[in-house]
């Protein structure tokens, strides 16, 4: 029977949620695996510092981009944050509603609509930013710095490869 037919219906197990030390040869030595496992990792852990000051992920990466540019379009923000304009039309009914952004008619183009951040929605970067040192802090804690910044280089090359053939973002 093929792998495919008998591996059907079973639970991935991924390498953050087995037991310290068991290993799966057929998932931990594939890039795409283990960057996706360290990607869910850094979600989960990120996810549940956040959660506390009552933002969620989808938020936190509209909030980001706002911070580094406040007074997007929809359609400009949807395209910083990687997520189709419906997404991003409900995470900001989202924060509308909870006050961290308001949507002001554009002065200059009448058909677009800019996203500012209020008040409260850049006093959240003072909170969770540190969160998000935090994970990062723990997630490299007892790696080399120089064997840090050879897997974030190996990392950005591997984005460039993967864009060259018009497969990445």
């Amino acid at each position: 029977m093929p792998e495919s037919i008998a591996n059907f219906g079973r639970k991935i197990q991924y390498a953050s949620e087995r037991p310290a030390g068991q290993t799966n040869p057929q998932s931990d030595n594939s890039v795409g695996y283990v960057v996706r496992d360290v990607h869910r990792a850094f979600s989960r852990s990120l996810q549940a510092k956040i959660a506390a000051h009552g933002v969620s992920m989808g938020q936190w990466f509209f909030l980001r981009a706002l911070w580094d540019e406040d007074g997007l379009t929809q359609r400009e923000l949807s395209q910083r944050v990687g997520m189709m304009e419906p997404t991003t039309v409900t995470a900001l009914n989202s924060m509308e509603r909870r006050g961290l952004v308001e949507r002001v008619r554009n002065p200059h183009d009448r058909r677009k609509v800019n996203i500012y951040l209020t008040p409260k929605g850049r006093g959240l970067r003072d909170v969770l930013l540190p969160c998000a040192a935090d994970v990062s802090e723990q997630a490299t804690r007892g790696i080399d710095p120089a064997d840090l910044a050879l897997a974030i280089n190996v990392l950005h090359r591997m984005m460039v490869n993967l864009s060259e053939n018009g497969d990445a973002i």
